[in-house]
């Protein structure tokens, strides 16, 4: 092999059929590609196909820009109806974040971006609050203190797609951002939007859950990552986690373990959003680890 030092990510998604994964392989191995990793799922239920492929140059027929790399893929993407897109493996998506009081998953987020080891650029930090303006600031990223309530709900998140589209920001992460969006905001970013729920879904929704889950004697607590919709909490997941708790955990205990819960999942989320391994596939996902 010969390596051009470009690697590059295929994601694909179509109707599936039958020659989809040999026609990739072909036309890439017709512009001396390599292939790294290749991850398929066909959903027998819907008859959905979902398709995720690294690849780099292997030899001298290996295009010098991303535009030939396309051009050599569009004949089989037209063939076979793809939904598609080629991104350099090092690209990294621009996100926003929206954070309001708790900072465990907004400080999760910074460190691991400030590490290099998040593959997503922050491009600032929107909060309805000021308090956690030092953090943000000195980790050298932009604060945007947005007050709102239900009279300036509307003005407020049209501020925040403002941000977004003069950042250049893909995804709005919401860090335990304690606000219901609104529908405008919503219908702005499908798919585009990732939130962090603080139970393992759908229990204890709401104020106060991991009280109520004392009350109630679980035994397991947990996290969800996922996409927000219209739904309240009830968007496609991309990631949960649990941990045993037994009858000596307290109400603090338990929101203690719960926030790091919370953190570790959506760092993963965001990290899989990052690395383009989570597709849509109506009201669930796909997610290619």
């Amino acid at each position: 092999m010969t390596d051009t030092g470009t690697a590059y990510i295929l994601t694909l998604t179509c109707q599936d059929g039958i020659g989809i994964v040999a026609a990739v392989s072909g036309a890439l191995a017709g512009i001396d590609g390599f292939i790294l990793d290749s991850q398929q799922y066909a959903d027998l239920e819907t008859g959905r196909f979902f398709m995720r492929v690294v690849f780099a140059g292997g030899g001298p027929g290996f295009p010098a820009m991303a535009d030939g790399v396309r051009a050599a893929l569009a004949p089989v993407a037209a063939r076979f109806g793809f939904a598609w897109e080629v991104t350099p493996a090092d690209h990294r998506p621009r996100v926003l974040v929206a954070v309001s009081k708790g900072s465990h998953c907004l400080n999760d987020l910074l460190h691991r971006w400030r590490t290099d080891t998040l593959p997503v650029e922050i491009t600032g930090v929107v909060s309805n609050h000021d308090s956690l303006r030092p953090l943000v600031e000195w980790h050298g990223l932009p604060w945007h203190h947005l007050p709102v309530d239900d009279a300036t709900r509307s003005a407020q998140e049209q501020a925040i797609l403002d941000l977004m589209a003069a950042q250049g920001a893909e995804y709005l992460v919401l860090a335990r951002y304690m606000q219901v969006l609104g529908p405008t905001l919503v219908a702005a970013l499908p798919g585009r939007c990732i939130n962090i729920h603080h139970s393992f879904l759908p229990g204890f929704k709401g104020a106060r859950p991991y009280h109520r889950a004392h009350e109630r004697g679980v035994k397991l607590i947990g996290a969800t990552a996922h996409f927000v919709t219209a739904d309240l909490d009830e968007g496609p997941i991309i990631e949960q986690a649990v941990e045993r708790v037994d009858h000596r955990a307290s109400a603090d205990d338990l929101i203690r373990i719960g926030r790091d819960i919370e953190a570790q999942v959506l760092a993963r989320a965001v990290s899989w959003i990052g690395e383009r391994r989570v597709f849509l596939n109506d009201n669930r996902t796909v997610v290619f680890r």
